[in-house]
């Protein structure tokens, strides 16, 4: 008997499980994050951190045509995941990333910062549920949010003033190209005081923008 208890109730809590995640996803569609579990730990860490939640329309249209294009050019084009870019990161025996914005958002929203099959699993397992209920719009919008721009400093909202002293809404693409640029490794990179890889990242990104403009790969999150 104990047995079978054991597995009816490990399947309770799996269903309970999948349907609350269900829930918080479809639940953040609409609402805005309140932290992240990484964001938590770092206000712990730090005693302090700088955030300031910043709605798409209050942010320069430079900024996420800058992420797409250094993060995920095919943003627009993919379900979650880009197959080309993992068929290219396992070519290359796994020396570039192939993770897209939708996934770096998951693991930023919902999940943990580490490299474990357990989190790997949940991302590939949440990625399609949150393509499937939110816009990519949405999406972009939140990442913009919580993405860490430098230590303790979470979303556009915070790095604009930060790094630049101008609000989020008055990025220009030069700035908004450096920001860019500083992802995904701002504790070892500075938007403030660009070393010359930063410098030449920046230009690649805003030409990459430009490109993302003409060709209409930015139709899901432009107007």
């Amino acid at each position: 008997m104990v047995p079978v208890l054991a597995v009816r109730w490990g399947w309770r809590f799996g269903i309970a499980a999948v349907l609350f995640m269900l829930f918080v996803v479809t639940l953040y569609a609409f609402v805005n994050p309140p932290t992240t579990f990484y964001i938590l730990s770092e206000s712990r860490r730090l005693d302090n951190t700088r955030r300031e939640w910043r709605d798409f329309e209050s942010i320069s249209p430079h900024m996420p045509h800058a992420i797409v294009a250094a993060e995920d050019a095919n943003f627009c084009n993919h379900w979650g995941f880009d197959m080309a870019a993992i068929r290219d990161a396992l070519e290359d025996g796994g020396g570039r990333g192939a993770s897209t914005i939708s996934q770096q958002t998951v693991k930023n929203v919902f999940l943990w910062h580490g490299r474990t099959y357990t989190r790997k699993a949940l991302e590939a397992a949440i990625t399609p549920v949150m393509e499937t209920i939110w816009t990519k719009r949405r999406v972009l919008e939140v990442y913009m949010n919580v993405a860490e721009f430098d230590e303790g400093v979470f979303g556009v909202g915070a790095a604009a003033p930060w790094y630049f002293g101008v609000d989020a809404k008055d990025l220009t693409m030069k700035q908004a190209s450096l920001l860019a640029a500083i992802l995904p490794n701002p504790k070892g990179r500075s938007a403030k005081r660009p070393s010359a890889f930063i410098k030449k990242r920046a230009r690649s990104i805003a030409s990459g923008a430009a490109t993302i403009r003409a060709d209409g790969r930015n139709t899901c999150f432009e107007g």
